[in-house]
């Protein structure tokens, strides 16, 4: 694709979906959804440990609940929305699996994995 070639393309008249086609096929489409729910939440900005209360808790709680689905080998942790001692396991196992330090803590690392992991296991990323 060129950009003064999609520039000429669209003084002619073409819309944005018949550029991307005169440049890659036919075939190509696009997805659109009136919402997408699920996404996950930027960074807290600190770390999670036993004590952290609150709504970012719950949502890691229920993402690592979510990625055990995917895989066993994870630990159940309850969803409270308070990091207790099961969290920490939760969290330490996590982290082991994903080849991160295993210090039971939800650091800036662990939090993006958990991100990363919860996106591909429950498809949100995908439009049906």
């Amino acid at each position: 694709m060129s950009q003064w070639g999609s520039k000429y393309l669209g003084d002619q008249g073409y819309s944005a979906i018949e550029i991307l086609r005169y440049y890659y096929g036919n075939d190509l489409y696009i997805n659109t959804a009136e919402e997408i729910s699920g996404i996950p939440a930027s960074w807290p900005r600190v770390d999670l440990t036993v004590g952290s209360s609150g709504d970012k808790v719950l949502q890691m709680q229920e993402q690592l609940n979510a990625i055990r689905q995917a895989y066993p080998a994870l630990l159940q942790v309850p969803e409270t929305g308070t990091f207790d001692e099961a969290t920490r396991y939760a969290v330490i196992k996590f982290q082991q699996v994903f080849g991160l330090p295993a210090t039971g803590v939800v650091d800036y690392p662990t939090w993006y994995k958990i991100q990363e992991i919860y996106v591909g296991v429950t498809r949100i990323a995908e439009l049906v």
